[in-house]
């Protein structure tokens, strides 16, 4: 059976700061001053380019070790729209991937497929259902 993975997000006074939490662990997000916020962490839309980052570095070090390769860095740079949202109406993400290590050219490319099978990877590429309700909690009357 699958892991529940569960995250929360709270805003109070402050402009545009969050409080996330997975119920272990905090961070904050947060808006940049030229969009209203006091940047105190990063925008959503950094959040979820970093959520790809960290599972596509993981990723490529769990298969590595267990391979044991000599990859020793994974470095992944990612861009939202460098150009601009496409006319399509879609998105671009640009994932640049720098491998440190002795590498030879086969273990380089298997690694590249791998990349695309990080878990983040097939979530933000596969069908994305998100259902809304309105919580009754916390209603005063």
């Amino acid at each position: 059976m699958s892991e529940v993975i569960t995250a929360s997000a709270s805003i109070g006074a402050v402009p545009y700061t969050v409080t996330l939490s997975d119920g272990r662990h905090q961070w904050i997000g947060d808006e940049p001053l030229s969009d209203g916020g006091v940047d105190a962490g990063p925008s959503p839309r950094t959040l979820l380019l970093s959520s790809l980052g960290a599972c596509t570095a993981i990723t490529l070090k769990m298969y590595a070790a267990r391979k044991q390769w000599p990859l020793e860095t994974v470095q992944v740079h990612l861009t939202l729209n460098p150009e601009g949202a496409p006319p399509s109406g879609g998105n671009r993400i640009e994932r640049r991937i720098e491998l440190l290590g002795a590498l030879d050219d086969e273990q380089r490319q298997r690694l590249l497929q791998i990349a695309n099978a990080c878990p983040v990877h097939k979530l933000l590429t596969g069908e994305i259902d998100i259902v809304s309700s309105l919580s009754t909690e916390g209603v005063q009357s």
